[in-house]
C-alpha cells in the first residue's frame, strides 16, 4: 500500500493561527489525513478545526510533544475530548495507554530516547527498533518515528521500515521531491508534512494550496 500523507497545519512546531482557513481552502483536495499540534491555538479553535475536518470526512491526528506522565495524560485527554481519530506522540506511559484503551482513538507514541524542544531522537538503530517492537507488543496501534530528528535520519527510517511491518508515521522533514522519492521507496504507513508547505518548498512564491497540489502531483508521478 502506498504511503499516506498527513498534512499538519503546523509551522515551527506550533499550529498556525489561521489553520482553520488553510484547511477550508484545501479540504477538497484528495488528502485524507489531516492534523496539527496541541500548541499554537486555544482549545476552542482546535475544536472548530477538528469539527471542520470531520465534517469534510477527513481522518484527524493530534500530535503531542510531551514527555512527563502528567503532560502526556493531559494531551491524551485533550485528544479524546476533541474527538480526534489518532493521538501521535507523547512518551509511552502505561497509565496513558490504559486510558486510551477505553476510548475510541488510536495511539501512536514516540519510540527511542526523545527529548528537548524541538525534539531530538537518540539511540542506535537497534535500540530504537527494539523499543518500537516492545511498544507494539504491548498493544499500541503504531509508532510516531522522529527519524529526521536523529543524527542519521534516512538510515534510521530505512532500517525501521525494513524491520517492522506495522503502522509507522515518519514525522517531519519531508521537504523536497527527493525526500518524497525516498519515502516512496521505504514505504512507511504514513508521513507528516507541514512546515515545508508554509515555506513554499514545492512551489516557491505560491500559496499553501498550490504547494500541496505540487506535492500531490509529485507523489502521483512517482507512485
Amino acid at each position: 500500500m502506498k504511503s499516506q500523507i498527513i498534512i499538519m497545519l503546523t509551522h515551527n512546531d506550533k499550529t498556525v493561527k489561521n489553520a482553520y482557513e488553510v484547511f477550508e481552502s484545501c479540504k477538497d483536495l484528495p488528502v485524507q489525513f489531516w492534523g496539527f499540534k496541541d500548541v499554537g491555538v486555544p482549545k476552542e479553535e482546535m475544536k472548530r478545526i477538528v469539527d471542520a475536518m470531520k465534517a469534510a470526512g477527513k481522518t484527524t491526528f493530534l500530535e503531542v510533544v510531551s514527555y512527563s506522565e502528567e503532560e502526556c495524560m493531559r494531551g491524551a485527554k485533550l485528544a479524546v475530548e476533541l474527538g480526534y481519530d489518532y493521538l501521535m506522540g507523547t512518551v509511552y506511559h502505561q497509565s496513558v495507554f490504559e486510558y486510551l484503551g477505553n476510548q475510541n482513538i488510536k495511539f501512536l507514541p514516540f519510540c527511542g530516547q526523545v527529548s528537548g524542544s524541538p525534539s531530538i531522537l537518540e539511540g542506535t538503530f537497534e535500540e530504537i527498533i527494539d523499543d518500537a517492537k516492545g511498544l507494539l507488543a504491548r498493544g499500541v496501534d503504531g509508532i510516531d518515528l522522529l527519524a529526521f530528528r536523529h543524527k542519521d535520519g534516512a538510515g534510521l527510517a530505512e532500517a525501521y521500515c525494513a524491520a517492522i511491518d506495522k503502522p509507522v508515521v515518519i514525522a517531519g522533514s519531508i521537504n523536497s521531491p527527493e525526500r518524497l522519492e525516498f519515502i516512496n521507496r521505504i514505504n512507511p504507513w504514513a508521513f507528516t508534512m507541514g512546515s515545508a508547505l508554509f515555506t513554499e518548498n514545492f512551489a516557491p512564491g505560491k500559496s499553501f494550496r498550490e504547494n500541496l497540489e505540487a506535492v500531490i502531483h509529485c507523489m502521483d508521478s512517482i507512485g
